[in-house]
């Protein structure tokens, strides 16, 4: 009896799967899981020691600088000029850690008058801006 064939017929070819290959590779597969599985668990069993340990992080604090439509700076809620704001971004590079940016500015606002902040802070020494802006909705 041939494979593929029933009954001697040549022309009628079989029409089920083979499912031996499939459940030998299955099997290989399994062997394989079987075996490997406990080699990656594989560990020292120790008694480490116990310790109460809190890092101690400070987070920087960071500085709100808005510009208004008009142009107007704000530090931290507070209207400053030019001398005042350069005066504020020295006084905040020589803290430690150095805290962030966070520079805030209308839509509406001249890029210019941006450009001149971020300049004036990177003179000042403060290596951190972050822009905030709002969702699209």
């Amino acid at each position: 009896m041939a494979f593929g064939t029933l009954d001697g017929d040549d022309d009628e070819v079989m029409s089920e799967i083979n499912m031996t290959p499939l459940v030998d590779v299955m099997l290989v597969l399994l062997i394989i899981f079987i075996i490997t599985i406990p080699v990656i668990n594989h560990a020292v069993k120790i008694d480490l020691p116990r310790a109460s340990n809190t890092p101690n992080e400070s987070k920087p604090q960071s500085i709100n600088v808005s510009i208004d439509a008009q142009g107007k700076v704000y530090w931290n809620q507070t209207e400053v000029d030019e001398t005042a704001l350069a005066n504020n971004i020295a006084l905040a590079a020589q803290q430690e850690p150095q805290p962030e940016l966070h520079l805030r500015a209308d839509r509406e606002v001249r890029y210019e008058r941006v450009a001149e902040v971020m300049a004036a802070a990177q003179h000042g020494g403060l290596g951190k801006i972050g822009f905030i802006t709002e969702p699209k909705h």
